[in-house]
């Protein structure tokens, strides 16, 4: 073969690719079809999913009263990671007391039909007026159709039944009985606390019904879920994020079947968590305030005990005047005092929280080493002054501090109570959560969108493993290396003659409207490639015993009964006289190309039911004579077998200048192999794609086995990529001819 003309496997045919596409167009359909039939359902059967959201602002505290006081105060911490808000509102703390307060621990839900039950009751309840309950389908008034609803405020139940399903079935007015496996363990009235122990619980079951709406019998499942099991559900369908980068700007949201109850949630979240809060704020103040209501007392003690001995020394003494200098000595000496005290009720509370090597407490102690070095200084200058006034000197300054001391703490203790009374949280809702107007979830347009792009995507990976899974021969070179066999012609796929096709299924009655695409569009590329094979024969009979064709195939289906009919059509076009025989008396169809009847054909010539001169029909339109099956007889290979036959066929050989019969598949039946012996010619039609080296093997040795004389092969139903690829040169010159 020339290697112009044969595209290299290793690249990529995009006419191929597309013929394929082409091939496959009605399986792309359906699964695209069916995808999208998917993708609808399940968009509007789908459960809709609500999403509430709120927002809180996570502030920077700003110096508050507390700290704007001196040292003694000002190490209260002032900033919060935002990460560690989020962490704090995902903690036990905030959601295990939100799942108290909504009882959220508790599941009840009405019970609907399998499957669809929840898409259904959803529906009915649109046409209903009011809150009315929607009539039972089918009768199945165990299941929930639409209006049912319950509230559960208390269900109590011992450790092993949680996380267990438990039934509720309402038995009448107001009236319902809980059932687990399958047994009845309780019997109570809505509005009414019930409570019973089960036997071998020692724990009690406790529920109270504030409503519940249904009809006798419908079933609702309660579950009580676990601590554990329940912070971890909330966990899962709650979502905290902050807005934007260092905003300070928390988003709460959550998604939920029923956009109220997610609602409450977040709104009880926020809530709790701004409580938490200001608690913890005002927990802040309150240990300050205790600290200093503990040192109070004794500062009080001390100041009264310093006051009773500087008066009685003077009492002793007499007045004693201090001059301008001492009276100096004594203020700086008292003002270095009460910072050293200061500083040293400031260390004792840090030691609280620190060890000695913190650095705050090694600043402080530097602090108290310089001070406590100037004091020194100080009581140096003292020792010179004369013994009464410095007994006079030191017994004030212990008075001064003391009194300088339990004014500041006092005034220190009014202003914490003052700021505790009026404690406000850095953190501030912003938005509560409203109820959403329109699910999230499923995105419809969305999608079906993806259903149709999936659809199609699926469509055609189907179509190439479906090629690729198709072993079939698709080069006509195979066929001639494999049986050793020419291939005569190669017949191109005909749009043409599908649409005949499909005329020919769509008749009731025979017309005289004949598809044969040889009369439709004698200039298709198929009748050309039969005008080819005319040629080929002209040379193949001049050494034949008789004017016989035979033409067969491996398997149905594969259009040698279209091959015979255009064939002969094409031979009586160029002026031959030809005889047509539809030879497979099993399923022969050849009478429904030519508009014919099947009765009064071959079968009841061989039984010597009819003359010769009766069977023969003569198509005026295509200028051919036709012998139909006849009636399908049970045994047709004996019938075949009959010398009536041979005789037949020696008779209408001297009346014609070319026979064709088209017989039955070789693979099929053994019809063929009766008819081939008394054909000069036999042809065997393959179709492109469909056939496997073996087939065709097995189909060729069971003929020639036989005694058949098969000249060559007819390649049918070539795609026309394929055909373009092995003989562009020809179709452009046929295409170039006929333009012209």
């Amino acid at each position: 073969m020339d290697p112009t003309i044969v595209s290299s496997e290793d690249e990529i045919d995009l006419g191929e690719l597309l013929d394929i596409l082409a091939d496959n167009k009605k399986l792309i359909a359906v699964i695209t079809f069916i995808a999208c039939v998917t993708g609808i359902a399940f968009a509007y059967l789908s459960k809709p999913i609500f999403r509430a959201d709120g927002l809180l602002q996570i502030k920077e505290n700003s110096p508050s009263m507390i700290e704007q006081l001196d040292l003694l105060t000002s190490f209260i911490e002032s900033k919060t990671p935002v990460q560690a808000e989020i962490e704090l509102i995902k903690s036990r703390m905030i959601l295990g007391k939100t799942i108290e307060n909504l009882h959220l621990d508790v599941i009840a839900t009405p019970r609907f039909f399998p499957l669809v039950g929840n898409s259904v009751a959803r529906l009915l309840q649109r046409f209903n007026e009011g809150d009315s309950l929607s009539m039972p389908l089918l009768g199945f008034s165990q299941y929930a159709w639409g209006g049912e609803a319950i509230q559960v405020d208390t269900l109590e139940v011992p450790a092993s039944w949680k996380n267990e399903v438990i039934v509720l079935q309402a038995t009448g007015k107001n009236q319902y009985r809980l059932i687990y496996q399958d047994e009845i363990i309780l019997e109570g009235e809505v509005g009414k606390l019930a409570i019973k122990k089960p036997e071998g619980y020692s724990e009690p079951i406790k529920i109270f019904i504030a409503n519940l709406k249904a009809r006798p019998e419908t079933l609702f499942t309660l579950i009580r879920r676990s601590e554990g099991e329940a912070l971890r559900l909330l966990k899962e369908v709650l979502s905290v994020t902050e807005v934007g980068k260092n905003t300070g700007i928390l988003e709460l949201s959550m998604e939920s079947e029923k956009p109220e109850e997610a609602v409450r949630i977040i709104n009880e979240i926020a809530n709790t968590y701004l409580q938490q809060n200001v608690e913890q704020k005002s927990a802040e103040s309150q240990k300050t305030l205790e600290f200093l209501e503990k040192q109070l007392p004794a500062l009080k003690e001390q100041l009264e005990t310093a006051i009773n001995v500087l008066n009685n020394y003077r009492i002793r003494k007499g007045s004693i005047n201090l001059d301008l200098e001492t009276q100096n000595i004594l203020t700086s000496t008292v003002e270095l005092s009460t910072q050293v005290t200061l500083l040293q009720q400031k260390r004792d509370e840090l030691r609280q929280k620190f060890t000695e090597s913190h650095p705050s407490i090694v600043a402080i102690d530097k602090q108290i080493g310089r001070l406590q070095a100037q004091i020194n200084a100080l009581d140096k200058k003292i020792g010179v002054l004369p013994e009464t006034q410095q007994i006079i000197l030191r017994l004030s300054r212990d008075v001064e501090v003391n009194s300088e001391l339990y004014t500041t703490l006092l005034n220190h203790a009014q202003t914490i109570r003052v700021a505790k009374a009026g404690t406000v949280g850095n953190v501030r809702i912003v938005d509560y959560a409203i109820p959403p107007e329109l699910p999230v979830k499923p995105k419809k347009m969305l999608v079906m969108a993806i259903a149709l792009m999936a659809g199609l995507l699926l469509g055609v990976i189907a179509a190439f493993a479906r090629r690729s899974l198709n072993r079939g021969i698709k080069d006509p070179n195979i066929i001639e290396r494999v049986l050793n066999i020419p291939v005569y012609t190669t017949i191109q796929h005909s749009q043409t003659q599908k649409l005949l096709e499909k005329k020919l299924k769509g008749k009731s009655k025979p017309d005289n409207h004949f598809p044969l695409l040889a009369l439709e569009d004698p200039e298709d590329l198929a009748v050309e490639s039969l005008r080819s094979l005319r040629t080929t024969l002209h040379f193949a009979f001049l050494e034949a015993s008789n004017n016989i064709i035979m033409i067969t195939g491996p398997s149905p289906g594969i259009g040698k009964t279209f091959v015979a009919a255009n064939l002969a059509t094409v031979m009586a076009i160029a002026g031959k006289k030809i005889l047509l025989i539809d030879g497979d008396l099993r399923r022969g169809t050849l009478h429904k190309y030519l508009c014919q009847d099947r009765d009064n054909g071959l079968s009841e010539l061989i039984s010597q039911a009819i003359d010769l001169d009766e069977v023969i029909k003569p198509i005026l339109q295509a200028n051919i004579d036709f012998v139909s099956t006849g009636k399908i007889p049970p045994n047709p290979s004996e019938l075949l077998l009959h010398e009536r036959f041979e005789h037949f066929l020696e008779t209408a050989s001297k009346r014609y200048d070319l026979i064709i019969i088209d017989s039955p598949p070789i693979l099929a039946a053994t019809d063929a192999a009766i008819i081939g012996r008394l054909a000069s010619v036999s042809l065997m039609v393959v179709k492109a794609e469909t056939h496997p080296e073996r087939e065709l093997e097995q189909s060729a040795k069971k003929l020639v086995q036989a005694g058949v004389n098969l000249k060559g092969v007819i390649f049918n139903d070539m795609p026309g990529t394929l055909l373009n690829q092995r003989y562009g040169q020809y179709v452009y010159q046929y295409d170039y001819r006929r333009k012209e």
